[in-house]
C-alpha cells in the first residue's frame, strides 16, 4: 500500500510541476507582451491557456483518486490537500495571464500614453513573486514561503495603491487618455491578483511542510515575531 501511494504521489508531483512550469511561462509571456507591446506573445498566451485548464482538471482528478484509493494520513494527506488548493491557484494565475494578454492587445492598438506609474517594475516584481512561490513549493521551503507571505505580497499591494492614485490623477489631467490609462490600471489589477494567488501558494506550502494553517494570521504572526525579537534583545 505504501509503495503504491508513493508511486501515485510521485506521479502527482510531476503533473503539478508540469502545470506550474506552463503557468510560469504564460505569466512571463503575458508580462513581456505588455512591456514590449508584443502582440504575438499576447496571442500565444491566450491560445495556450486551454492546456492549463486541461492540466488543472487532470491534477484534481489524480488528487481525488489518491484520496479515494489510498486514504492517506498525516503528511501524505497534507500534501494532497495542499496540491488540490495550489492546483486551483495555478489555474487562476493562468486565467489572469490571459486577462493581461487581452489588455496588451488593446494597448498595442492605441498610442502609448505617458504615465508616471512604473508598470514595468510591478510586472517584474509580480513575475518574481510567482517564481519564488513555485520555488518554495517545489523545494518544500517553508522559510521562503513565509518570506513571500510576510513581505513580498505587501510590496505588490503598495504598488497597486500607487497605480490607482497616479492613474486617477492622470485621467483627470488628460481625459483624452482615459481608455489607455484604464488598460494600464487593469493590468496592474491583474498583477495584484496574480500576486495574491502566488501568496496563497506560499501559505499552502507552509501548511504542506509544517502543518500550520497561517491564513488570516499575518498580523498575529508579526506581533509574535516582534515580541520574540524584543525579548531576545539585550538590556
Amino acid at each position: 500500500m505504501a509503495v503504491h501511494l508513493m508511486r501515485e504521489t510521485d506521479k502527482l508531483k510531476k503533473m503539478v510541476l508540469s502545470l506550474a512550469a506552463h503557468v510560469e511561462e504564460n505569466v512571463r509571456a503575458a508580462v513581456r507582451s505588455v512591456i514590449e507591446r508584443d502582440q504575438a506573445l499576447a496571442y500565444r498566451t491566450i491560445e495556450t491557456d486551454h492546456l492549463i485548464d486541461i492540466a488543472e482538471v487532470d491534477v484534481e482528478e489524480e488528487c481525488l483518486k489518491i484520496l479515494a484509493l489510498h486514504q492517506p494520513v498525516a503528511h501524505d494527506l497534507r500534501y494532497i490537500v495542499a496540491m488540490l488548493k495550489i492546483n486551483r491557484d495555478l489555474e487562476r494565475i493562468g486565467d489572469l495571464a490571459v486577462s493581461m494578454a487581452e489588455r496588451a492587445i488593446q494597448m498595442i492598438a492605441k498610442p502609448k500614453p505617458k504615465t508616471t506609474f512604473d508598470l514595468g517594475a510591478m510586472c517584474e516584481l509580480c513575475e518574481k513573486q510567482v517564481s519564488h512561490s513555485l520555488d518554495a513549493m517545489i523545494n518544500r521551503d517553508a522559510n521562503l514561503a513565509r518570506e513571500i507571505w510576510l513581505s513580498e505580497d505587501d510590496r505588490i499591494d503598495t504598488m497597486m495603491a500607487e497605480a490607482f492614485q497616479k492613474v486617477e490623477t492622470e485621467i483627470r489631467e488628460h481625459p483624452e487618455n482615459t481608455e489607455p490609462l484604464m488598460n494600464i490600471l487593469s493590468v496592474a489589477r491583474s498583477l495584484e491578483r496574480i500576486a495574491d494567488h502566488a501568496t496563497n501558494i506560499a501559505k499552502d506550502t507552509i501548511y504542506m511542510v509544517e502543518g500550520e494553517i497561517v491564513r488570516h494570521r499575518k498580523r498575529k504572526y508579526r506581533e509574535q515575531m516582534a515580541a520574540a525579537q524584543q525579548n531576545a534583545s539585550p538590556g
